[in-house]
């Protein structure tokens, strides 16, 4: 599967951003995971949906600020971002695991910049 994340940008603090994730391939046997990577900082997992599409699971930094979904049908998953932070600012991917829930991510895009500005 390809992926490719894009809606990145520099947004206020107390803004919201809404990621997208553009798969090829048998998008419905993924989990899709999101993952962050802070300046000088390692890749962070933050959110993943689960294959079924019935769970979804989040770090706690970003729980109830953030909300992952996908559709399906357009072969894409999103991540709204609400109440942002600077601490936030990163870059964005997203990934996909061939499995129920998401894994260290098999499947990577490139991904997207968000800046917070406080």
């Amino acid at each position: 599967v390809q992926l490719q994340a894009s809606g990145g940008g520099l947004v206020q603090a107390g803004g919201s951003l809404r990621l997208s994730c553009a798969a090829s391939g048998r998008f419905g046997r993924y989990a899709m995971g999101w993952f962050r990577q802070a300046p000088g900082k390692k890749r962070k997992w933050i959110a993943c949906i689960n294959r079924s599409d019935d769970d979804r699971t989040y770090l706690d930094s970003v729980k109830g600020r953030f909300t992952a979904s996908r559709d399906n049908a357009k072969n894409t998953v999103y991540l709204q971002m609400d109440s942002l932070k600077p601490e936030d600012t990163a870059v964005y991917y997203c990934s996909a695991d061939e499995t129920e829930w998401c894994g260290v991510g098999h499947y990577w895009g490139e991904g997207t910049l968000v800046t917070v500005s406080s």
